[in-house]
Protein backbone atom coordinates (compact mmCIF):
# COMPACT_ATOMS: atom_id res chain seq x y z
CA UNK A 1 0.00 0.00 0.00
CA UNK A 2 1.09 3.59 -0.55
CA UNK A 3 1.48 6.34 1.99
CA UNK A 4 -1.86 7.38 3.50
CA UNK A 5 -3.09 10.97 3.36
CA UNK A 6 -3.79 12.66 6.70
CA UNK A 7 -5.92 15.85 6.65
CA UNK A 8 -4.86 18.95 8.61
CA UNK A 9 -5.26 19.03 12.36
CA UNK A 10 -7.90 21.40 13.70
CA UNK A 11 -6.85 23.94 16.30
CA UNK A 12 -7.89 22.83 19.78
CA UNK A 13 -7.51 24.03 23.35
CA UNK A 14 -6.15 20.65 24.48
CA UNK A 15 -2.50 19.62 24.27
CA UNK A 16 -1.16 19.09 20.77
CA UNK A 17 -0.27 15.44 21.43
CA UNK A 18 -3.80 14.71 22.75
CA UNK A 19 -5.30 16.40 19.70
CA UNK A 20 -3.08 14.33 17.44
CA UNK A 21 -4.05 11.07 19.15
CA UNK A 22 -7.75 11.92 18.88
CA UNK A 23 -7.37 12.98 15.24
CA UNK A 24 -5.52 9.86 14.11
CA UNK A 25 -7.50 7.43 16.27
CA UNK A 26 -10.77 8.76 14.87
CA UNK A 27 -9.46 8.28 11.32
CA UNK A 28 -8.57 4.68 12.15
CA UNK A 29 -11.96 4.06 13.80
CA UNK A 30 -13.82 5.44 10.76
CA UNK A 31 -11.71 3.45 8.31
CA UNK A 32 -10.09 6.52 6.79
CA UNK A 33 -6.79 4.93 7.81
CA UNK A 34 -7.09 1.22 7.07
CA UNK A 35 -5.00 -1.72 8.33
CA UNK A 36 -1.77 -1.84 6.36
CA UNK A 37 -1.80 1.86 5.46
CA UNK A 38 1.57 3.50 5.96
CA UNK A 39 1.71 6.99 7.46
CA UNK A 40 3.99 9.64 5.97
CA UNK A 41 7.44 10.04 7.52
CA UNK A 42 7.59 11.88 10.85
CA UNK A 43 9.02 14.95 9.14
CA UNK A 44 6.34 15.01 6.43
CA UNK A 45 3.50 14.29 8.85
CA UNK A 46 4.66 16.93 11.35
CA UNK A 47 4.94 19.51 8.57
CA UNK A 48 1.52 18.69 7.08
CA UNK A 49 -0.13 18.91 10.51
CA UNK A 50 1.86 21.99 11.56
CA UNK A 51 3.07 20.37 14.79
CA UNK A 52 6.47 19.68 16.28
CA UNK A 53 8.09 16.28 15.80
CA UNK A 54 8.24 15.97 19.60
CA UNK A 55 4.44 16.26 19.90
CA UNK A 56 3.99 13.88 16.99
CA UNK A 57 6.31 11.26 18.51
CA UNK A 58 4.42 11.46 21.82
CA UNK A 59 1.12 10.92 19.99
CA UNK A 60 2.49 8.01 17.96
CA UNK A 61 3.78 6.44 21.16
CA UNK A 62 0.25 6.56 22.65
CA UNK A 63 -1.26 5.04 19.50
CA UNK A 64 1.37 2.30 19.51
CA UNK A 65 0.59 1.55 23.17
CA UNK A 66 -3.05 1.07 22.12
CA UNK A 67 -1.89 -1.37 19.40
CA UNK A 68 -3.40 0.81 16.68
CA UNK A 69 -0.12 1.39 14.84
CA UNK A 70 3.31 -0.15 14.65
CA UNK A 71 6.55 1.65 13.92
CA UNK A 72 8.71 -0.69 11.85
CA UNK A 73 12.38 -0.02 11.06
CA UNK A 74 12.77 0.59 7.36
CA UNK A 75 9.00 0.56 6.74
CA UNK A 76 7.81 3.53 8.75
CA UNK A 77 4.58 3.68 10.73
CA UNK A 78 1.86 1.20 9.71
CA UNK A 79 -1.79 0.98 10.82
CA UNK A 80 -2.47 -2.38 12.48
CA UNK A 81 -5.40 -4.72 11.98
CA UNK A 82 -7.54 -5.54 15.05
CA UNK A 83 -6.10 -8.28 17.28
CA UNK A 84 -6.94 -11.86 16.25
CA UNK A 85 -9.28 -12.36 19.20
CA UNK A 86 -11.32 -9.33 18.09
CA UNK A 87 -11.75 -10.81 14.60
CA UNK A 88 -12.75 -14.11 16.21
CA UNK A 89 -15.37 -12.34 18.31
CA UNK A 90 -16.77 -10.56 15.24
CA UNK A 91 -17.02 -13.90 13.43
CA UNK A 92 -18.68 -15.65 16.35
CA UNK A 93 -21.23 -12.89 16.88
CA UNK A 94 -21.98 -12.63 13.17
CA UNK A 95 -22.94 -16.31 13.22
CA UNK A 96 -25.49 -15.89 16.01
CA UNK A 97 -28.89 -17.14 14.83
CA UNK A 98 -31.38 -14.47 13.82
CA UNK A 99 -33.81 -15.69 16.49
CA UNK A 100 -31.21 -14.92 19.15
CA UNK A 101 -30.69 -11.41 17.82
CA UNK A 102 -34.13 -10.07 18.66
CA UNK A 103 -33.90 -6.41 19.49
CA UNK A 104 -35.31 -6.93 22.96
CA UNK A 105 -32.49 -9.33 23.75
CA UNK A 106 -29.88 -6.96 22.38
CA UNK A 107 -31.35 -4.04 24.33
CA UNK A 108 -31.09 -6.19 27.45
CA UNK A 109 -27.48 -6.95 26.54
CA UNK A 110 -26.77 -3.21 26.39
CA UNK A 111 -27.97 -2.78 29.97
CA UNK A 112 -25.51 -5.48 31.03
CA UNK A 113 -22.36 -4.37 29.20
CA UNK A 114 -22.60 -0.61 28.64
CA UNK A 115 -22.67 0.53 32.29
CA UNK A 116 -19.53 -1.56 32.84
CA UNK A 117 -17.93 0.00 29.75
CA UNK A 118 -18.67 3.46 31.16
CA UNK A 119 -17.14 2.37 34.47
CA UNK A 120 -13.96 1.16 32.76
CA UNK A 121 -13.79 4.36 30.71
CA UNK A 122 -13.91 6.44 33.89
CA UNK A 123 -10.89 4.52 35.12
CA UNK A 124 -8.91 4.36 31.87
CA UNK A 125 -9.90 7.15 29.47
CA UNK A 126 -7.10 9.38 28.25
CA UNK A 127 -7.34 13.07 27.47
CA UNK A 128 -7.49 12.11 23.79
CA UNK A 129 -10.50 9.85 24.47
CA UNK A 130 -12.30 12.74 26.19
CA UNK A 131 -11.42 15.01 23.30
CA UNK A 132 -13.08 12.62 20.85
CA UNK A 133 -16.22 12.55 23.01
CA UNK A 134 -16.23 16.36 23.12
CA UNK A 135 -16.04 16.54 19.32
CA UNK A 136 -19.13 14.36 19.05
CA UNK A 137 -21.04 16.27 21.74
CA UNK A 138 -20.22 19.62 20.10
CA UNK A 139 -21.62 18.31 16.81
CA UNK A 140 -24.84 17.08 18.46
CA UNK A 141 -27.97 19.23 18.79
CA UNK A 142 -31.74 18.84 18.63
CA UNK A 143 -32.08 20.30 15.13
CA UNK A 144 -30.10 17.54 13.42
CA UNK A 145 -31.74 15.21 10.95
CA UNK A 146 -32.73 11.85 12.44
CA UNK A 147 -30.00 9.96 10.59
CA UNK A 148 -27.30 12.47 11.59
CA UNK A 149 -28.31 12.31 15.25
CA UNK A 150 -28.32 8.50 15.19
CA UNK A 151 -24.88 8.40 13.57
CA UNK A 152 -23.42 10.64 16.29
CA UNK A 153 -25.14 8.52 18.95
CA UNK A 154 -23.48 5.38 17.60
CA UNK A 155 -20.11 7.15 17.32
CA UNK A 156 -20.34 8.30 20.94
CA UNK A 157 -20.95 4.80 22.26
CA UNK A 158 -18.16 3.34 20.12
CA UNK A 159 -15.77 6.07 21.31
CA UNK A 160 -16.79 5.25 24.87
CA UNK A 161 -16.07 1.57 24.25
CA UNK A 162 -12.64 2.41 22.86
CA UNK A 163 -12.01 4.50 25.98
CA UNK A 164 -12.41 1.30 28.02
CA UNK A 165 -9.18 0.20 26.32
CA UNK A 166 -10.55 -3.32 25.91
CA UNK A 167 -10.69 -4.28 22.21
CA UNK A 168 -13.15 -7.11 22.88
CA UNK A 169 -15.64 -4.70 24.43
CA UNK A 170 -15.16 -2.41 21.43
CA UNK A 171 -15.88 -5.31 19.08
CA UNK A 172 -18.96 -6.29 21.05
CA UNK A 173 -20.25 -2.70 21.06
CA UNK A 174 -19.77 -2.51 17.29
CA UNK A 175 -21.91 -5.59 16.76
CA UNK A 176 -24.59 -4.46 19.22
CA UNK A 177 -24.75 -1.08 17.47
CA UNK A 178 -25.40 -2.75 14.12
CA UNK A 179 -28.18 -4.86 15.63
CA UNK A 180 -29.91 -1.99 17.45
CA UNK A 181 -29.75 0.64 14.69
CA UNK A 182 -33.27 -0.11 13.35
CA UNK A 183 -34.89 0.48 16.74
CA UNK A 184 -32.54 3.19 18.07
CA UNK A 185 -33.53 5.48 15.23
CA UNK A 186 -36.95 5.86 16.89
CA UNK A 187 -35.34 7.64 19.82
CA UNK A 188 -33.89 10.24 17.45
CA UNK A 189 -37.10 10.95 15.55
CA UNK A 190 -38.12 13.94 17.70
CA UNK A 191 -36.33 17.01 19.12
CA UNK A 192 -37.18 15.70 22.60
CA UNK A 193 -35.41 12.45 21.85
CA UNK A 194 -32.36 14.19 20.44
CA UNK A 195 -32.17 16.47 23.50
CA UNK A 196 -32.43 13.47 25.82
CA UNK A 197 -29.67 11.65 23.93
CA UNK A 198 -27.32 14.62 24.21
CA UNK A 199 -28.09 15.12 27.91
CA UNK A 200 -27.43 11.46 28.64
CA UNK A 201 -24.15 11.47 26.74
CA UNK A 202 -23.02 14.67 28.47
CA UNK A 203 -23.70 13.19 31.91
CA UNK A 204 -21.70 10.08 31.05
CA UNK A 205 -18.82 12.14 29.69
CA UNK A 206 -18.75 14.40 32.78
CA UNK A 207 -18.59 11.39 35.10
CA UNK A 208 -15.72 9.97 33.07
CA UNK A 209 -13.79 13.25 33.25
CA UNK A 210 -14.39 13.26 37.02
CA UNK A 211 -12.87 9.75 37.20
CA UNK A 212 -15.99 8.52 39.00
CA UNK A 213 -16.72 4.96 37.78
CA UNK A 214 -19.87 4.54 39.88
CA UNK A 215 -21.33 7.82 38.58
CA UNK A 216 -20.41 6.90 34.99
CA UNK A 217 -22.14 3.52 35.27
CA UNK A 218 -25.20 5.12 36.88
CA UNK A 219 -25.37 7.79 34.17
CA UNK A 220 -25.32 5.05 31.55
CA UNK A 221 -28.12 3.12 33.29
CA UNK A 222 -30.27 6.27 33.35
CA UNK A 223 -29.43 7.02 29.71
CA UNK A 224 -30.40 3.54 28.51
CA UNK A 225 -33.63 3.71 30.52
CA UNK A 226 -34.49 7.06 28.90
CA UNK A 227 -33.76 5.66 25.44
CA UNK A 228 -35.93 2.60 26.09
CA UNK A 229 -38.80 4.81 27.29
CA UNK A 230 -38.53 7.07 24.25
CA UNK A 231 -38.52 4.10 21.87
CA UNK A 232 -41.55 2.54 23.53
CA UNK A 233 -43.46 5.83 23.48
CA UNK A 234 -42.64 6.47 19.83
CA UNK A 235 -43.72 2.99 18.82
CA UNK A 236 -46.93 3.19 20.87
CA UNK A 237 -47.80 6.51 19.22
CA UNK A 238 -47.09 5.09 15.77
CA UNK A 239 -49.27 2.06 16.49
CA UNK A 240 -52.09 4.29 17.75
CA UNK A 241 -51.90 6.44 14.61
CA UNK A 242 -52.02 3.34 12.43
CA UNK A 243 -55.12 2.07 14.27
CA UNK A 244 -56.90 5.39 13.72
CA UNK A 245 -56.05 5.50 10.01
Amino acid sequence: MGVAKVPPLRTRTHSISDALVAHLEQMIALGELAPGDRLPSERELAESLSVSRTSLREALHQLEAKHLIERRPGRGTVVLAPPTQVDDLYTSLAEVAEADRQLGNVAELRTVIEPKIAEFAALRATSADLLQMDDILHATHENLQDAESLELDIRFHLTLARASHNPLLTALTTMVSSWTTPVRKDSHSTPEGRRASLAGHQAIRDAIEARDPAAAAHAMVLHLADVDQLIRRTRDESAASADQA
